[in-house]
């Protein structure tokens, strides 16, 4: 199985490259793990609506020209479905699916294009988290997922 975590923006931090790689060598045992990383447009104080809108279609085409056309794509959003960790793993192994693409969009969002794109849209909260941390959420709960579904144990 191919995951793909396909990112608007660079990871700066140390301790999230560090988190990160940590979980990349733990799902190793599970799948092939890439992690794409794409440009992100500045957005300035005050934008306009019109603005906004050219900022996201500029990652969203970014993001888009990242994801192969066979993949089965799972954007986050805060409008999407919220799942426990169970219901998570159930849904990732269900659609039997061999090649997966989560999307982490930029600060403004996703595109529509994207969303029109995605087959399912997931939400790990209504809350706003950093996207740096975001990723590193959604590998620990990608690891998690693939934890619960070999029977082997987690931490509740």
């Amino acid at each position: 199985m191919t995951l793909r975590v396909c990112a608007v923006g660079k990871i700066k931090e140390k301790f999230f490259k560090e988190a990160l790689s940590e979980y990349g060598k733990r799902l190793f045992k599970y799948c092939k793990l890439e992690m794409i990383e794409v440009a992100d447009e500045k957005t300035m104080e005050g934008a306009s609506s019109l603005e906004e809108q050219m900022v996201l279609d500029k990652e969203g085409k970014r993001l888009m020209e990242k994801i192969p056309e066979r993949s089965f794509v799972i954007a986050l959003a805060i409008k999407g479905k919220e799942w426990d960790s169970p219901e998570l793993a159930k849904k990732l192994f269900l659609e039997g699916k061999s090649d997966i693409t989560f999307v982490i969009g930029g600060s403004l969002g996703l595109s529509e294009e994207l969303y029109q794109r995605a087959d399912l849209l997931l939400s790990f909260s209504r809350m706003t988290f950093p996207h740096q941390l975001m990723r590193v959420i959604l590998l620990e709960q990608i690891y998690r997922s693939f934890r619960i579904n070999s029977g082997e144990p987690y931490h509740k």
